[in-house]
């Protein structure tokens, strides 16, 4: 039987919000799996859905680039270790250069990506230059993550929220160019921003995960004392609240709350003349899954003063 940390209780009771001894129970009866637990908590109703931005624990900063056309952009995140590093210059220069590259590479992983030439210095590589940023401000950094997107008819906008803590960019395409349409797109990457999607529409949203929280949600409905023949109804109805959250298309517009993310989509559709069609976004936050060494400044100093 695994041994149940303190420290794996409270990972899981801020992911969930769940109580100590809920999640200890729960970490005890799933041996320590914690996405298990998570869903032995929701079964209980006493945890809501995990989404799938973690909490944010690294410092850095997310860019985008935008071509002048609106056709092509990318979005690249860069890690550090402080946020004081993280407003230098020289580190935004760099990830702005590298958002800029990421746009027309055809790496199709970070590794292949830093290898390639950097864009404003041809003579290093861009894992050179990251190495020489490094030795010049004293800490260690890394080039995370990066997503790039084109578009043939349509337009492609990012939006950027809180000095790079939050990064978006969304994909639509329509038959008709308009500057409407560079309106709608920024309005649909606040969205993102703010309302953090799982998934872009239903179609999107592997089977899998629908049975799984069907089952979910059978299981609370059940324990909540519903009689049966009325729990598939609640599953449905719980599945479409699912779809409404977790779906950008059926979310509610956060400017009008009158309107989903669809119908607002379809209204600019007849103002610009022809469909006007979400087809991708991405959404980076800086930080997000990493888990920072947390320090214990008291251990640390009695630690020095014993010569450790």
């Amino acid at each position: 039987m695994l041994m149940i940390t303190a420290k794996m209780v409270k990972d899981l009771r801020e992911r969930t919000g769940a109580g100590m001894m809920n999640c200890k129970k729960a970490l005890s009866d799933s041996n320590g799996d914690i996405d298990k637990a998570i869903e032995i908590l929701r079964e209980k109703g006493l945890a809501a859905a995990a989404k799938k931005a973690g909490r944010t624990a690294a410092e850095g900063v997310v860019s985008t680039y935008i071509s002048e056309d609106g056709k092509s952009a990318a979005i690249v995140e860069v890690n550090c270790e402080t946020d004081f590093v993280a407003i230098n210059d020289k580190f935004v220069k760099f990830t702005n250069a590298l958002s800029k590259q990421a746009a027309s590479t055809s790496a199709s992983s970070v590794e292949k990506f830093v290898e390639e030439k950097y864009l404003l210095d041809e003579t290093k590589t861009i894992s050179q230059a990251l190495t020489e940023l490094i030795s010049t401000l004293g800490e260690n950094m890394a080039v995370r993550r990066f997503e790039k997107l084109s578009v043939e008819n349509g337009v492609i906008q990012s939006y950027i929220h809180g000095d790079g803590r939050i990064g978006v960019l969304v994909k639509l395409e329509c038959d008709e160019q308009s500057e409407v349409l560079k309106e709608v797109a920024k309005d649909l990457a606040m969205q993102v921003a703010a309302a953090n999607p799982m998934f872009l529409d239903e179609s999107s949203v592997d089977q899998d995960v629908i049975e799984k929280e069907k089952e979910i949600y059978k299981v609370q409905a059940l324990n909540e004392g519903k009689p049966e023949k009325i729990v598939e109804k609640m599953v449905l109805g719980r599945i479409k609240k699912f779809y409404k959250e977790n779906c950008l298309v059926n979310q509610v517009w956060i400017k009008d709350s009158d309107l989903t993310i669809n119908k607002y989509l379809q209204n600019k559709s007849k103002e610009v003349g022809a469909p006007i069609k979400a087809s991708a976004f991405v959404r980076f936050e800086k930080g997000e899954g990493i888990e920072k060494e947390e320090e214990d400044f008291a251990a640390e100093v009695q630690k020095q003063m014993e010569g450790k």
